[in-house]
């Protein structure tokens, strides 16, 4: 009777596990996620975020072009959080939509508050696992101080940067500069004097879903 040996089953086994066709799907999966180029986004990709930071209210410019030297928010950052949908129209060029709630304290300890909501286009940097998105955006933003309200219009620049953690998930740093055109009316007529533009800075993180 023949001796039974278990050497060149091992062998056959680990030749198998090691070949191309005995790789199990999860490593190739893995290997072709790797890979992580610049192609990695097609038309129809979708992006849900969500983000959360401060804001730094910076410039105010009056009526008559002067800088205003004291815009009356301390302490001097507020805060922001924000929710986010972005379509990709190719590789590198996405549109999307965003509506964020932010809030500023007052020296007299009462609370700004704006609700900027809006819609976006942009372009996309790919470097491997970090994407580096750029994006400009206009829409409404709604305010409220104490008993007073104001709807106008405002304007948005983003630059980002991402570290793409997986195929769903990506986390990043966002930087933005917000521009608040205020021009109020008295008796029904444009009341010049009362102009403001006022200029946010945001420095916000976001946790990105990819889908």
């Amino acid at each position: 009777m023949q001796r039974f040996r278990v050497f060149p089953f091992v062998f056959a086994f680990c030749l198998c596990w090691l070949s191309p066709w005995g790789t199990p799907t999860h490593a190739q999966e893995r290997d072709e996620w790797d890979v992580h180029d610049a192609e990695l986004y097609a038309l129809g990709d979708q992006i849900f975020s969500i983000t959360l930071g401060g804001v730094f209210p910076t410039v105010f410019v009056d009526g008559s072009g002067g800088i205003v030297k004291d815009h009356n928010f301390r302490p001097p950052i507020g805060g922001v959080i924000s929710l986010g949908y972005k379509h990709f129209l190719g590789a590198n060029l996405f549109v999307g939509g965003d509506i964020s709630f932010a809030f500023n304290n007052t020296i007299a300890k009462n609370t700004y508050f704006v609700v900027p909501f809006g819609i976006y286009g942009g372009w996309q940097f790919v470097l491997r696992r970090f994407e580096f998105p750029l994006s400009l955006m206009f829409g409404m933003a709604p305010q409220r101080y104490m008993d007073s309200g104001y709807l106008g219009v405002f304007a948005r620049g983003r630059a980002s940067a991402f570290y793409r953690f997986s195929p769903e998930w990506s986390f990043g740093l966002n930087t933005d500069w917000s521009w608040y055109p205020q021009r109020p009316m008295r008796d029904g007529k444009p009341f010049p004097e009362g102009n403001v533009d006022g200029q946010m800075l945001g420095v916000t993180l976001s946790a990105r879903y990819h889908f």
